[in-house]
């Protein structure tokens, strides 16, 4: 395990400034996001959208920090032949890989699920540490609900999380570690603070017991928002502060950087809520993003699978980035927007 590489690729993933673009979508799910666009889900549409957005040089070099790749994509090529992960090297991005095997049902826990993908994660993280990657994801999803969540299911999936980030440092892989509270439901603010509080109490439990290097791990949580069915919404400054008191309890100072998941929140909802926590300041970590639909939305409508609407689709994922990498220094302000 070399630490000193671990905790290098941490800390240049949470740089003041920049964050991670999550390109990781499956190709399930990717399906969804082409639909809305009324785009074929096709190996060459899928590459061509993805390469679209690692050619934009001036998003890529000033605001990504990291790109977290799916499966097939970190073995694709662009159009000229050269490799997908070459892009993102020359943009002065790290690549990574996304390395779970997706949320599948937990046994006597209705409505629950616990995400899979250890068995064999051994050898893969070998593979993909030769393809380029030098950091990696694993999504674990926990759900508000009716007798939910279980400490059943929140038990199951911080072990995973956690037996899947010493996997990786054992790599020399970088994990980024990301328990996602689902803002889904009619849950109040409060009910998420207290539950998010509980989830990210026992990964930390978890990742101890695994021995895993906290300074060479990325944390990726969800931020304390109200459920998306609930009538009350929290004011920006209510979640900002919400999130804060939860990270402050839970989040050691080791860990290098915090880097949010939007989870569902607008755009804009998603960059303010950071900017909000970066401006009332105070804390040990590094605080950014890792986004996928919330910087991806504004490009795939703008690009609509046609080759003539690259560049537009570029300028819109690059007034994204900017606005987020604003976000992460507390320098944003909802005016800027009008620039799109």
């Amino acid at each position: 395990m070399n630490l000193e590489q671990l905790s290098k690729v941490a800390q240049s993933l949470v740089v003041p400034g920049k964050g991670i673009l999550a390109a990781d979508e499956s190709t399930g799910t990717i399906q969804k996001r082409f639909d809305a666009i009324h785009v074929s889900n096709t190996e060459e549409n899928r590459r061509d959208y993805r390469e679209l957005l690692f050619r934009s040089s001036d998003a890529m070099k000033t605001h990504v920090s990291g790109v977290i790749l799916f499966d097939e994509t970190i073995r694709q090529k662009a159009k000229d032949g050269t490799p997908l992960v070459k892009l993102i090297e020359d943009a002065g991005a790290v690549p990574g890989i996304k390395v779970d095997a997706g949320a599948k049902p937990l046994p006597f826990c209705p409505g629950e699920t616990v995400t899979e993908g250890l068995d064999g994660l051994a050898g893969r993280l070998k593979n993909y540490y030769a393809l380029g990657a030098r950091f990696a994801k694993w999504r674990a999803v926990i759900d508000i609900g009716a007798h939910k969540p279980s400490y059943t299911c929140i038990l199951a999936n911080a072990h995973a999380l956690a037996r899947y980030a010493a996997l990786c440092q054992e790599a020399d892989i970088t994990p980024i570690v990301e328990p996602e509270v689902l803002m889904d439901g009619d849950h109040d603010l409060a009910t998420c603070e207290r539950v998010t509080e509980w989830v990210l109490k026992e990964v930390f439990q978890q990742l101890y017991y695994a021995h895993v290097l906290l300074e060479g791990s990325v944390l990726k949580p969800n931020m304390v928002v109200s459920g998306k069915k609930n009538p009350k919404q929290a004011s920006v400054e209510e979640v900002a502060q919400a999130t804060l008191r939860v990270l402050k309890r839970c989040v050691p100072s080791a860990v290098p950087g915090i880097a949010f998941l939007s989870g569902g929140q607008s755009d804009i909802e998603a960059t303010a809520h950071l900017d909000a926590m970066n401006r009332i300041g105070g804390f040990p970590w590094k605080l950014s993003f890792s986004y996928g639909r919330a910087l991806q939305a504004a490009p795939q409508q703008a690009w609509a699978g046609r080759a003539d609407n690259v560049v537009a689709a570029q300028k819109a994922f690059t007034h994204r980035a900017k606005m987020n990498g604003l976000a992460t220094l507390g320098k944003w302000k909802k005016e800027l927007e009008k620039a799109a």
